[in-house]
């Protein structure tokens, strides 16, 4: 797998952003997607997809980073990143379908993080987020060599509802009430930071 870059490494893009090395656990960062940030991560997710589907990560890679960025810009979308003092450790994104449902999108734990929990805090953030800008409603799928987004969206309260397309799973949820929240967790956004009550 490749070595991700260490975020001491990473340029900032846009207004400079300030990571503390020294806080205790990972922190959450809103990025573009043209952000390093996002770019390690989107790296990261076509390596995992090469190794679960076949294909080229370089291929992989180059698909998502054709979906258009503003795709995952406010009001329509976000892309968040969780980082350590390695690098990204998990992140996920999500863009409009309609007025009141967004989509769930590069939704990723790094392999050696995985059961601690970080998928869960991702989800929860997006959720928070898709709230924030209006969405009623979120969809996701998953293919079926992807176990673990299974378990997590059935974990989350997502219903699973039939798809004709084969091995791909679909989700739906509705937002607001009964959704996760974790409180009093720091959001970097572009330099500034903000907290979720």
């Amino acid at each position: 797998m490749a070595q991700r870059a260490r975020v001491m490494e990473v340029p900032s893009v846009g207004t400079p952003s300030t990571i503390d090395m020294r806080a205790r656990g990972p922190r959450l960062y809103h990025v573009h997607q043209d952000h390093p940030l996002a770019g390690a991560l989107l790296a990261e997710l076509a390596i995992d997809h090469s190794i679960r589907y076949g294909g080229t990560a370089g291929a992989i890679h180059r698909r998502l980073r054709d979906c258009p960025a503003t795709d995952f810009l406010a009001p329509d979308g976000g892309l968040l990143v969780l980082v350590d003092h390695d690098g990204p450790v998990a992140g996920g994104g999500f863009r409009r379908v309609d007025a009141t449902t967004a989509e769930l999108k590069r939704v990723w734990t790094a392999r050696e993080h995985r059961r601690a929990g970080l998928a869960t805090r991702v989800l929860a953030e997006l959720e928070t987020e898709m709230i924030r800008l209006g969405y009623r409603q979120v969809a996701a799928a998953t293919g079926d060599r992807q176990p673990e987004a299974r378990a997590l969206y059935a974990a989350a309260g997502f219903a699973e509802v039939d798809t004709e397309v084969a091995r791909l799973f679909r989700f739906e949820k509705a937002l607001g009430a009964g959704s996760r929240s974790f409180g009093g967790h720091s959001v970097e956004v572009l330099g500034r930071r903000r907290r979720h009550r």
